[in-house]
């Protein structure tokens, strides 16, 4: 391998130390050597030699702690369709398992029907039966299109606009399916970027312009709260956050339901994570009891869960 492929491959490996899981490192190594291997002499649209694109996907797999084989099968998720390596080669040289994560993902990536709806109605339930056979598929196609998304300026104007809304329609609401929140949001930041970027802009710079009080704002309401918490609730186990909305989640209220930025009360938010449901309503009750809620702006997801499962109590 060349001086950039070995540093590659070291940002990878240093990635999945520092995630900290239990990895089988010889098989992502060999994973990495194959997939250069068979993408030799090819190159992306943007330039690149094509295996940064795998590379790249792989990265994102272990950033959503996935496991050794999913890692391989993202490394390897192209091989098949794109250069001579077959699905038995895949199967003999990685194991059945990853042959069969490669050959979901390249299914899926083969999908091609006669008109719009019936390509992303057809896309969509074939992704739910991948997922039924093997959640690690439906996550590595996440990934791929996320990265896909990420270089999407070397694509012409018209595919950029065609795969932008694939992405809004199908990609990011399986994203929001499975929990996937930083997936969903960035997937859906992307596409606005290339469908409405005047609008896009109008807020990354509305964002930017507080940025610091912003900031500032957060990390005081996150200290004042943790040193309440800890002061009434000692020993329950807590984690404290602080979000910012995504840009195409302000988009919707701003554009779609006509609301001024100053009038969108979550555009700046303080999760906190808790290990038990009665901890959960506990915390409710101090954050009642140091800030004034706005009336009619309380949602218990715990009693009523989303149809993703997730649970949770929201307030302002």
């Amino acid at each position: 391998m060349t001086a950039e492929q070995n540093a590659n491959y070291e940002r990878l490996y240093k990635q999945m130390q520092d995630f900290g899981g239990t990895y089988d490192y010889a098989l992502v190594k060999k994973a990495f050597e194959y997939c250069v291997l068979k993408h030799e002499g090819q190159k992306r649209s943007t330039g690149e030699p094509y295996y940064t694109h795998p590379f790249n996907v792989a990265l994102i797999i272990v950033s959503l702690g996935m496991d050794s084989k999913a890692i391989a099968a993202a490394l390897l998720h192209d091989v098949v369709e794109d250069t001579d390596a077959t699905l038995e080669d895949i199967k003999r040289e990685f194991g059945e398992e990853v042959a069969l994560l490669v050959d979901g993902v390249t299914k899926i990536g083969r999908l091609n029907f006669s008109t719009k709806e019936q390509q992303q109605a057809e896309s969509l339930r074939k992704m739910l039966i991948a997922m039924g056979q093997d959640i690690r598929v439906i996550i590595i196609k996440l990934a791929d299109r996320l990265h896909n998304m990420r270089t999407i300026d070397a694509m012409t104007p018209q595919k950029q606009r065609d795969k932008s809304v694939e992405t809004l329609e199908i990609y990011a609401p399986i994203a929001h399916r499975l929990g996937i929140r930083s997936v969903k949001e960035e997937l859906e930041d992307l596409a606005l970027k290339h469908l409405d970027p005047i609008a896009y802009k109008e807020i990354e710079n509305l964002l930017t312009l507080r940025k610091q009080h912003r900031e500032q704002i957060l990390e005081e309401i996150k200290n004042r709260i943790e040193a309440r918490l800890k002061e009434v609730m000692p020993g329950a186990q807590m984690a404290f956050q602080g979000r910012v909305k995504s840009i195409y989640g302000i988009y919707r209220k701003m554009f779609v339901q006509g609301k001024d930025f100053d009038e969108i009360y979550d555009i700046y938010a303080i999760r906190i994570i808790t290990d038990t449901v009665a901890n959960c309503y506990n915390i409710l009750g101090v954050m009642h009891d140091m800030f004034r809620p706005i009336p009619n702006r309380f949602k218990d997801y715990i009693s009523t869960p989303k149809p993703n499962m997730y649970q949770s109590l929201h307030t302002t």
